[in-house]
């Protein structure tokens, strides 16, 4: 993981590979952002011109190199696109900054310490960029080269500076102690989605969430196939019984310190397919490639519990890890067969690729019957949501308007694209079957809706619920940008994480 530390040394005198500075689009041409000021000196006043001249505008992604001028400490000087300049106050938004500083670690990658110079005037500052850049220096590299760089040519860059945060001062060591651990957890995450099925199987991602959880004080329960079938949870099992890996349920328990009496208990479930042939129902060629990442609401409720232990944070989070391979075999579930759900509710499977929602099922009235003040799912569940949303925007969906929009503006509070979706009762009907109480599938205009609202069959009555269908952002196929790597992203943990500090906060669910 990239070290972090805080400077209070000018951008002109720390020693490193290169210092970071942030440019914005301005009016007549790129301007130089604060904190850039010593390096701007040391071109006499001229860095926006030459950047002009090299065609630079300021814009977000660019990242321009430059031999530094005498008077630098660093050889390099690398210039950041932060976006358009405020207008008002002369603040960025976290979100440029994360970005940007994204953007810096990505481009310095092989570097051994860079020297970040972006506009840094509050701890809040500070936080935003650490995060990005710690974010954005991300490799995924175990399984290249044998010593794990050469695959890629380049290590992740190994020590981040923030220049202008002061070390001393109690809120931004919290603010960078935060951004660490947030970091390495999505990072955790990014691991877990981009290890390749054949090492990451139920029972294998089960023992990485036993380990972490003996590291931080965070108690795992893991339900084998013969408790599975003792306790009837006939979704998950449906789901794992055409593979050789059989399935798991993880229970993973973090409880506050003895003092938060009346700590709210939220509860966070994940789909863990960690690999989705689609079973029977066997998806079309081109569409098998990437399935691995069908575990990415289970990595993200997994580094998510991890993240609020080793925060400290003053509420109750359980975590769910529905895990299960989805393969073709002769002893696969069928369309046609007909499961005994753990809420005693039977389904009609009609198509075995729309496994997620079975094991989410079950464990969504597991979840229930400890009565917690607030479930939430997480789950590339359709590919519906893609088509209606993007590759970069997840949905979200709940029985409660309110606490749809909180996890909304929550997500948009950390930098992750969310939209609220609708659940129309009048695509309830579409489920209904002869056979069972209800069919695993509905009409295919708003699959992910009709989605939705079979999960919402098996919440406890009473209890708050929303549903985050994340398989547009999980796993990003094309260019890194920002602090986005190739591969698995780490979607929603960071919502998740900020949710759980308002819920210990105090705010309602």
């Amino acid at each position: 993981m990239t070290a972090l530390t805080l400077s209070t040394a000018g951008a002109a005198t720390l020693r490193a590979d290169a210092v970071v500075v942030g440019v914005a689009k301005g009016a007549k041409g790129p301007v130089v952002a604060p904190g850039a000021e010593a390096v701007d000196t040391a071109f006499d006043g001229r860095l926006a011109t030459v950047l002009d001249t090299l065609g630079a505008s300021g814009a977000e992604g660019e990242a321009i190199k430059l031999p530094s001028p005498a008077g630098l400490k660093a050889p390099v000087v690398l210039a950041v696109g932060l976006g358009a300049a405020p207008q008002q106050d002369g603040a960025y938004s976290a979100e440029a900054l994360r970005r940007a500083a994204g953007t810096a670690a990505r481009t310095l990658a092989g570097a051994k310490k860079a020297a970040f110079a972006l506009p840094i005037a509050s701890a809040a500052d500070a936080e935003a960029v650490a995060e990005g850049a710690l974010l954005g220096a991300y490799a995924f590299t175990a399984y290249q080269g044998g010593d794990g760089a050469k695959g890629s040519g380049k290590t992740p860059l190994a020590e981040v500076a923030l220049l202008g945060a002061k070390p001393r001062d109690k809120a931004y060591k919290a603010a960078a102690e935060r951004a660490l651990i947030l970091a390495e957890e999505v990072n955790r995450a990014r691991d877990l989605i981009n290890t390749p099925p054949n090492d990451l199987t139920p029972e294998a991602f089960a023992a990485v969430a036993s380990a972490a959880g003996k590291e931080v004080g965070v108690k795992v329960q893991i339900l084998d196939e013969k408790a599975l079938v003792k306790g009837g949870f006939g979704g998950i099992l449906g789901v794992g019984q055409g593979s050789a890996n059989p399935p798991r349920l993880v229970k993973l328990s973090y409880t506050p310190a003895k003092d938060a009496k009346g700590a709210k208990h939220l509860a966070l479930i994940g789909k863990g397919i960690t690999y989705d042939s689609g079973g029977i129902s066997l998806k079309p060629a081109g569409h098998n490639e990437t399935m691995k990442c069908d575990m990415s609401g289970a990595a993200a409720v997994f580094a998510a519990v991890v993240a609020a232990a080793r925060l400290g944070l003053p509420v109750n989070v359980t975590g769910w890890l529905a895990l299960a391979e989805n393969m073709p075999s002769g002893t696969a579930t069928r369309p046609g067969d007909v499961l005994r759900m753990y809420s005693g509710k039977t389904v009609e499977v009609l198509n075995t690729d729309a496994e997620g929602r079975l094991v989410l099922a079950d464990a969504l009235w597991k979840a229930s019957e400890e009565n917690p003040d607030a479930i939430v799912d997480v789950a590339t569940l359709t590919g519906a949501m893609v088509l209606a949303l993007g590759n970069r925007t997840f949905g979200v969906m709940a029985n409660d308007d309110a606490f749809r929009t909180t996890i909304h503006e929550t997500a948009e509070e950390v930098g992750e694209q969310s939209w609220p979706m609708p659940l129309p009762p009048e695509l309830r009907k579409g489920m209904d079957s002869p056979t069972a109480d209800i069919a695993n599938m509905g009409e295919r205009m708003g699959g992910g809706l009709v989605a939705g609202l079979f999960l919402q069959e098996f919440v406890g009555e009473g209890i708050t619920w929303a549903h985050l269908d994340i398989a547009g952002p999980a796993f990003h196929e094309g260019a890194p940008y920002g602090y986005t790597p190739k591969g698995g992203t780490g979607s929603s943990v960071r919502t998740l994480v900020r949710l759980a500090e308002k819920l210990g906060e105090g705010e309602p669910a």
